[in-house]
């Protein structure tokens, strides 16, 4: 009963806040997290979306980060911003509760191998937001999420081309794939799609969709997929922190690039501000959206 009633208290801390910046730290370590979103120079609204919080559960502590960067229109973001974590959450609690007696150890699971929650959240989540299409519109969403297992284990999912960076010892390396139309092709075409760079010079799923996998998108979903990859690593003396961003950072700024200017930042929430400037100055004019996790002070 513990387990539920911490889920339960959890659950309503999920969604991130709609503001240009922020930060937070565990409560149990010495991680700590900051987070810039700056709009792009497109003529719409805010599309990007972010979810940054610790969570103390009876077992443990829980960091949950995600990216959620929206196209044509915000609806499914916001959707995945309220949701995407809460079902992952609820994935844990039907794996516990599946045979009589095993929650104990279905839940101790989690906490060591939360990838089929993962999996079954990021699939159940994409069927909702297709059945909500009349409510949420015919537009989609990418998705990055990072879960920091008791400060010790984490855990990236992402479906579309938002994109995780860890820094080890300085050396950046890519936690996540970017899921591009041009990488998919045979993906796509197997499913009776095509890939045409008309118009414009951008790889596009059926002329119109520069991502091969995304949350909703309704009326390309036969030729698209929303399943995620799934990545682990143990966070060690040798990590450093970790980069959660939307293409329009990473649009203009290399992988090693973005850990350098973050690295040279103590203050987490300064370090995710110098990026979202360094891509201004680059000139990027997408949504910009980006967190900074450092692991230790």
């Amino acid at each position: 009963m513990d387990n539920l009633c911490c889920f339960s208290s959890a659950n309503s801390q999920l969604a991130g806040g709609r503001s240009s910046g922020g930060k937070g730290r565990s409560h149990q370590g010495p991680a700590k997290y900051g987070f810039t979103l700056v709009k792009g120079k497109a003529n719409h609204p805010m599309e990007d979306y972010h979810v940054a919080k610790f969570m103390q559960l009876r077992k443990g502590e829980l960091g949950l980060f995600a990216i959620y960067d929206g196209h044509s229109g915000d609806d499914v973001a916001t959707y995945l911003q309220k949701h995407l974590f809460s079902n992952i959450l609820k994935e844990m609690l039907v794996w516990s509760c599946n045979a009589t007696g095993a929650l104990a150890e279905h839940w101790e699971d989690f906490w060591t191998d939360p990838l089929n929650s993962i999996l079954q959240a990021y699939e159940r989540t994409d069927q909702a937001i297709l059945s909500h299409t009349p409510d949420l519109g015919q537009g989609g969403s990418t998705a990055v999420t990072a879960i920091l297992i008791n400060g010790r284990k984490l855990w990236i999912a992402n479906v579309g081309d938002s994109r995780a960076v860890l820094s080890k010892r300085g050396k950046a390396i890519q936690m996540s794939i970017d899921h591009e139309p041009h990488t998919e092709r045979g993906s796509i075409e197997n499913k009776g799609g095509f890939v045409t760079k008309m118009p414009g010079d951008v790889a596009r799923v059926n002329g119109q969709l520069a991502v091969s996998r995304a949350f909703g998108d309704k009326n390309l979903k036969s030729h698209l997929r929303s399943d995620p990859d799934v990545r682990t690593i143990d966070v060690d003396g040798d990590t450093d922190l970790l980069i959660l961003a939307s293409d329009g950072l990473w649009k203009v700024m290399s992988n090693q690039e973005a850990v350098d200017i973050a690295k040279k930042v103590k203050d987490p929430q300064k370090a995710s501000k110098q990026l979202a400037i360094e891509a201004l100055t680059r000139e990027s004019k997408d949504d910009i959206s980006c967190i900074v996790v450092r692991f230790k002070g």
